[in-house]
Parts: C-alpha cells; structure tokens; sequence
C-alpha cells in the first residue's frame, strides 16, 4: 500500500481506498493511453496513435530482453510524441514539458514525470551531424523502438505519408541529398522525401543503442536498401 497524498486528496480518494502500487501503475498507464490515443487518431502524418502503440510494444518486447524500468518504458514510449518538435516550428522543449505534465495531470508524481521528460527530451533524430546519446538503459530502448518503427516497409510508408502532408515532391534526380550537419539545418529542411532516407533513415542502423535493437535493425536496413534499389530502377525507366 502507498501512502495518501495531497493529490488523492484533490482527487477525492478515501485514505481506505488507496490502491496498491501496482493497481496505481495499471491505472496511470490507462489514462496516459486514453488521453493520448484521443489526441493522435486519424493522425495522418506517420505520427498517428499506431505509430505510439508500436514503439511501445517494441520497446516492451526490446525491455524483456535487454531489461530496465517497464513501467518507466511504457509511459515514456507511450509519450514520446506528445509534442514533437516538428509540428512546434523546432522547439525541442515542448515535448518533455509536456510529457511530464501529462504524468502528473494523470495521477504520477514529480520523480517519475521528471525520468519520462528527461527520456522523451532525449529520442529525436536531430540531424546527420548531431550526436543522439541517453543517459539511461530506458532511454536506449525508447529510442531504438522509435527508429525502428522508422525502418523497413512501416518507414517507408510514414515517410511517405510525413512527404506528402508536407507538400514536398518525391524525388528530384538532379539534386544530391545533403547531409545535415546540425539540428537547425535538419529542422528546416524541405527536401524532397527520397533524400530523407539518405539523411536519416539509412544512418539508423549503426546508431542503435542496444544488440537487440541493432540485430532488429539489419533486416528493416535491408528491406529500405532493396526498395531504394527499386525505386531508381523504375524511376529511369528500365
């Protein structure tokens, strides 16, 4: 049993109703989950409730392997989106503030908003010149889920879907894509969606945080390089 705090208090809880730690986990989990999947359904631009489900169950499948926090992996993953810095005109502080305000609007308290901004604040792909690193074995996984859901076919198709909300063409063969060398240049780019795999999504592979991830990432790696082939072939007629 947890202690009554000032917060069941507001929230009209009895000190005789207080649930036990792991009914208060379940029940966290559920209101993070409701509120987030109202927010993103019909999402159209790959950053849909979908994509949150499944970088939270890869991350859960990458933690039984590679162990940490569960719990603190699951709200993480499941709020890694809450604010991404795309749709805020670059502001990378948006999304951890408001994971960690999400947290304790639905029942969590201070230490654990606090670890799961300090994750969400440490996952996005921040440029080709920009170093990713995570202070934590949660981190890592959370951030390996979310790229692998940006690999292989499930990656082409929200790359494609991000492209096309953005107005931006397909492919331009007379241009070279350019790498990135910090996040501003990253952030305001509007090149076409097929360098976007050669800005970032090919580079993901070897930038995996944990074996389990970097195993999974071979393949997804594989499947984007054939199709790349593909797409050249057809583009040039043959």
């Amino acid at each position: 049993m947890r202690r009554f705090s000032f917060g069941d208090y507001l929230r009209g809880v009895k000190p005789n109703e207080i649930p036990s730690r792991e009914e208060s986990n379940r029940l966290l989990v559920s209101r993070i989950e409701s509120r987030v999947k109202n927010l993103f359904s019909g999402e159209g631009t790959g950053h849909d409730w979908h994509h949150i489900d499944r970088v939270r169950r890869t991350a859960l499948s990458l933690a039984k392997v590679e162990g940490g926090d569960r719990m603190l992996i699951e709200l993480a993953a499941l709020l890694h989106d809450i604010a991404d810095h795309k749709f805020y005109g670059g502001d990378t502080a948006i999304g951890p503030r408001r994971a960690a305000e999400t947290v304790i609007e639905c029942g969590g308290d201070a230490e654990l908003a606090e670890a799961v901004s300090r994750i969400v604040s440490e996952i996005s792909f921040r440029g080709a010149g920009e170093d990713t690193p995570v202070s934590s074995l949660e981190a890592a996984i959370v951030q390996d889920a979310d790229r692998l859901d940006a690999l292989g076919p499930i990656g082409i198709a929200r790359t494609f879907a991000y492209g096309g909300s953005k107005g931006r063409p397909i492919h331009d063969p007379d241009r070279t894509a350019r790498l990135h060398d910090d996040f501003s240049e990253y952030a305001n780019s509007a090149d076409p969606t097929i360098d976007h795999f050669h800005q970032k999504l090919l580079l993901l592979k070897d930038r995996m945080q944990t074996p389990t991830g970097r195993k999974r990432a071979e393949k997804l790696h594989a499947y984007m390089e054939d199709f790349l082939s593909a797409f050249h072939r057809q583009w040039d007629g043959e």
